[in-house]
């Protein structure tokens, strides 16, 4: 009785202590700090569409549909008396079942069901044989979080209850229980990552940030927030939110990588891509140094028609000539015309029309004008001449007469009248006065 008060005031002690964890598990929450996991240099062309590359298969939010059963713990078995290789004996899911390897372990081997809730993996053997003899480890695997833990202890079997007890030597607890007694091989961890399962869609968050030329990472600018509830957080000026984007689809691929498009040459600087699993205790930093060039300039085709070439292959009439120069291609881009390249030609021809009309209005005033001023300036000269020509002046000389009469006529004169007229006859005519102009004012006046 004295033995199994021992045994029993043993196991109350180990399950009550929580100072025993294993050796390889998170001891507390994870520190907020980021390790940089990768650093690279990238360079793309302004106009482009550039692609951070930021991926982890870590962050994944459902890998299948198992759920409950990424969590497992299982014992193993190695170094028995009967030697031989490490030998399953029990193991349990995170969904409390427990499946055991051999029959004759079934009722003896126990794991509490409630052990993924309160942390305690803890082994029990009810009554201790010599085949249970041996290193015993206990095996903790996160499939969701990619996690591996183990510690072993190693159980010895002894008749002589004095020599029953628990000590460590340096590497492992070392457990004597006395055969036929109870033993409880000790595996404690209540890290939340083992006992929390629902807080995984909470604690997942991947942001990214942008360093300008020159600022440091403390003082970096928050691009984007991404949360695996589906909420998502954008910052900076609008027609930076415009052009950058994370798929839809990050936590179902573990992808989150950053498209900025279409890339500008303010663009330049660092960019940083946090990872932060608060239940896996995963937080991770790439960080890309992104550097912007000009774009480069497309070549010509080889065989459009308007560089000089030709489909069909065979070479120019000047290819075998080396001393012929080469001319530069001419690319004929014809550009789609638009409203406003409409309205600016009809611009033209109205104004060509206008100018048009006018010229012709201008040869008609002058042509009449000139018709105007013929007429005044035969009348001026008409009238001109009859002022400045004195007719009178204009006297027709007798000898310019023709003589009718030059023979002599003699005749008997009867009286002195015809003596008279017979004189004049004979006589040279007086010279005549004509007034022309007076005469053509009688003319003119009619």
């Amino acid at each position: 009785m004295e033995l199994r008060a021992r045994v029993l005031l043993w196991k109350l002690v180990l399950l009550q202590s929580s100072s025993v964890l294993l050796s390889s598990g998170p001891a507390g929450p994870a520190t907020p700090g980021s390790s940089v996991v990768s650093e690279s240099a990238v360079s793309w062309a302004a106009g482009a569409r550039a692609v951070l590359r930021c991926q982890s298969p870590r962050m994944v939010w459902t890998q299948d549909r198992l759920h409950d059963r990424q969590r497992v713990v299982h014992w193993d078995l190695s170094g028995g008396p009967a030697g031989g290789s490490a030998r399953r004996l029990v193991d349990m899911y995170s969904a409390g079942e427990q499946r055991v390897y051999e029959p004759r372990d079934s009722g003896r081997l126990l794991l509490t069901p409630t052990a993924f809730q309160d942390g305690n993996f803890s082994l029990l053997i009810r009554a201790v044989e010599d085949t249970d003899e041996g290193l015993y480890t206990c095996n903790l695997h996160h499939h969701y979080c990619h996690l591996y833990e183990s510690l072993a202890v190693r159980l010895e079997v002894t008749d002589d209850p004095r020599a029953a007890g628990a000590h460590w030597d340096g590497e492992k607890e070392v457990l004597a229980v006395e055969r036929g007694a109870p033993a409880l091989l000790t595996c404690v961890n209540r890290a939340h990552v083992w006992t929390d399962r629902h807080l995984e869609e909470a604690q997942q968050v991947v942001h990214w940030d942008r360093q300008p030329p020159g600022v440091p990472h403390d003082r970096a600018d928050r691009l984007l927030d991404l949360y695996a509830s589906g909420e998502r957080r954008a910052y900076g000026p609008p027609f930076l939110r415009e052009r950058v984007a994370v798929g839809a689809d990050a936590f179902a691929r573990g992808d989150f990588s950053l498209r900025i498009d279409p890339l500008e040459p303010a663009d330049e600087g660092t960019y940083s891509c946090h990872l932060h699993h608060h239940y896996c205790g995963l937080h991770e930093r790439r960080v890309f140094h992104l550097k912007v060039t000009e774009p480069a300039a497309r070549p010509p085709p080889r065989d459009s028609p308007g560089n000089g070439s030709s489909h069909s292959g065979a070479p120019g009439p000047g290819a075998g000539d080396p001393t012929l120069t080469r001319g530069r291609s001419v690319i004929n881009v014809i550009v789609p015309e638009g409203r406003a390249h409409f309205f600016q030609q009809l611009g033209y021809v109205l104004a060509t029309l206008l100018l048009f009309i006018l010229l012709l209005i201008t040869v008609i005033l002058a042509t009449r004008q000139r018709r105007r001023g013929g007429y005044e300036y035969s009348d001026k000269k008409s009238k001109s001449k009859g002022k400045d020509v004195n007719m009178v002046e204009f006297a027709v000389a007798a000898g310019d007469q023709p003589l009718y009469r030059r023979e002599d006529i003699r005749l008997g004169y009867k009286n002195n009248l015809l003596k008279e007229k017979v004189g004049l006859s004979h006589s040279p005519l007086p010279a005549k006065s004509i007034d022309l102009d007076k005469e053509f004012r009688k003319e003119y006046c009619k």
